[in-house]
């Protein structure tokens, strides 16, 4: 049953992006983004009930403590950019942008925590890189410098920036921390950030005026987040890593396809090589 789990986390994981971007047509991002977080924030808090880690709290310490908050400041932030790519850009660009943090993980990595890196790993995230620029058309670069659809670029990069931070501060306080108590710390750290920028940019008003079709997908988007926590979980739990991570990061498959029957976003024959170099390069870097 652990692979079909772990097929449930990159379909939940996949469908989240397709979802928020449903509940966004209209509202705020950042308001869909606070709203999203109450419901992942509720997942979370469930995985540390199911895992039985809850009782660890009092034995974190005040260094652990203080990188998951630096981790969830990170992570909301990465958040906030995503949504609001999200809100404007397409998702068969916002994603694999968003996936370029395995990269730039790897670089703070060797920068900051002195990790080395084998040959078959830097051969991966060449052509994760590579496929990520077959994916990028010039004119979404240069279209940042102007006002309208190509800002979407920029928040994009930023969420790839942030996640990557994230995992960064993420490694150094999840130590000795059970990693679901870890994730419901640091998503306590997200709703607080989401909620003061809601406040902060004036746009708590904004909640009540977000329409029962596009609240019910915003929700959505935070129930597939927990579903794909929780299969992810259980995946772990019961088959091997090294096989379950690379199948959860196919989700990015999974939002491709489903931006095409959604929103009838297609890709070009460059892009579709892209995707799979980007695929290709993702599972190596999983499975190497």
């Amino acid at each position: 049953m652990w692979l079909f789990y772990a097929a449930g986390s990159a379909f939940f994981a996949g469908v989240t992006s397709i979802l928020a971007k449903c509940g966004i047509r209209k509202t705020d991002s950042t308001v869909a983004t606070a709203v999203r977080t109450v419901v992942v924030l509720i997942f979370s808090w469930i995985m540390v009930l199911v895992s039985g880690s809850f009782g660890q709290i009092t034995s974190i310490s005040s260094y652990t403590f203080l990188f998951l908050v630096l981790s969830g400041a990170a992570t909301g932030a990465s958040w906030l950019c995503y949504f609001k790519a999200l809100q404007s850009g397409d998702i068969n660009k916002v994603v694999p942008i968003d996936k370029s943090s395995t990269v730039l993980t790897i670089i703070l990595a060797l920068i900051f925590l002195h990790e080395g890196i084998s040959l078959p790993k830097t051969v991966a995230v060449i052509a994760i890189a590579v496929g990520i620029l077959l994916m990028i058309e010039r004119k979404d670069v240069e279209e940042t410098k102007k006002t309208g659809r190509g800002g979407w670029f920029l928040y994009a990069a930023g969420s790839a920036f942030f996640a990557s931070l994230t995992a960064i501060l993420g490694k150094v306080g999840i130590s000795g921390v059970e990693s679901n108590l870890g994730t419901a710390i640091r998503t306590c750290v997200v709703i607080i950030m989401a909620w003061g920028m809601v406040f902060v940019t004036g746009k708590q008003r904004e909640v009540m005026r977000i329409g029962k079709k596009e609240l019910a997908f915003i929700c959505l988007s935070g129930v597939a987040t927990g579903a794909s926590w929780l299969c992810y979980y259980r995946a772990l739990q019961e088959g091997p890593a090294s096989i379950v991570a690379p199948v959860d990061k196919l989700s990015v498959l999974v939002t491709v396809a489903f931006s095409y029957f959604v929103f009838g976003e297609k890709l070009r024959t460059k892009e579709a090589a892209g995707l799979a170099l980007l695929t290709a390069g993702t599972v190596a870097m999983a499975v190497l």
